[in-house]
């Protein structure tokens, strides 16, 4: 059961990623105007970003799942986003722009009000996930770069990055906008120094690049301390159910893993789905309602009917 609940979770993550990837490079750098016309107000890939993210929300919190589970589940999902964009920054010097910069930021904020309207009761840390191409973007938009000490980088403006991201991102940069130059030969000179006594690698190393963690961020006894605190919730609404003559869905490891199953459209499972995995599905299910059965307090048996005087 376990490992199919992972199964599960891990399919529901990977088509979370695979809808907002195509948004994710629309992002990353700002799109340019032909001369002559006039920019179309349109809504920005941020804003598709949020309305994908609402509704996976919306799916959680409709369908029950743990509240520990969705947070884990957005925390991934930005820290995928964060590894995305930053990578995407890395790679390809015309992002590396001080407008660009601007344009990144700017949607960043667009997605940091909706994370502050939701709220860390459903997010948990995920706002804290995309530090890396936040202080990145920070680097770029910064005034008077070559006035900056390599201290004042690296403990105050940019602390979540190593000297080998740091290095990189000084020698990519360049202003499309002000002119403005990169950080003092001094520092760079310092930079290079550095990133090779602790490490050795080159300047043309791509050990700045973030790698993405695609393990179970839960365990098994996670869920089981969760499907307690539920049972109990699940014993008040049974009492409810009994006074109201309806049925109570279990909440337990085995409600969960149908639970996640229910939570994406059909279409967007493998189809048809194989036998097994049917098979297993129709036992959860099975698992789920007997288990809620079972919680029910049972009513009580009529008394037998009353023989007759001929009997």
């Amino acid at each position: 059961l376990t490992a199919f609940v992972e199964k599960i979770y891990g399919l529901l993550r990977d088509n979370v990623k695979k809808e907002i990837t195509p948004l994710l490079q629309q992002c990353i750098q700002a799109p340019r105007q032909a001369r002559g016309h006039q920019p179309v107000k349109l809504p920005s890939s941020w804003t598709h970003i949020t309305e994908q993210l609402q509704r996976l929300l919306e799916s959680c919190q409709g369908n029950h799942v743990p509240r520990f589970i969705t947070q884990r589940l957005f925390t991934q999902v930005f820290s995928f986003m964060n590894i995305q964009l930053f990578n995407s920054l890395f790679l390809r010097k015309e992002c590396c722009s001080f407008s660009n910069g601007e344009y990144v930021k700017t949607g960043l904020s667009e997605l940091e009000a909706w994370v502050h309207r939701v709220g860390a009761e459903w997010l948990g840390t995920s706002w804290e996930q995309l530090i890396s191409i936040r202080q990145a973007t920070g680097f770029l938009v910064i005034h008077q770069k070559p006035k900056k000490r390599l201290d004042e980088i690296t403990n105050d403006l940019c602390s979540a990055l190593t000297i080998q991201q740091l290095y990189r991102i000084s020698t990519m940069y360049w202003d499309d906008k002000y002119g403005t130059e990169t950080v003092s030969p001094r520092v760079l000179h310092d930079m290079k120094s550095q990133m090779q006594a602790e490490s050795g690698l080159s300047a043309s190393s791509n050990s700045f690049l973030l790698d993405d963690d695609t393990q179970i961020p839960f365990s098994i006894e996670e869920m089981a301390q969760a499907s307690q605190a539920a049972a109990l919730q699940a014993g008040a609404a049974a009492e409810d159910a009994k006074k109201q003559g309806a049925g109570v869905v279990g909440t337990t490891p085995a409600a969960t893993a149908a639970i996640l199953c229910r939570l994406r459209p059909e279409e967007d499972l493998p189809a048809p789905l194989p036998p097994s995995v049917q098979a297993v599905l129709q036992r959860l299910a099975a698992t789920a309602n007997a288990n809620a059965n079972h919680a029910a307090p049972q009513a009580a048996a009529p008394p037998p009917p009353a023989q007759s005087a001929a009997g």
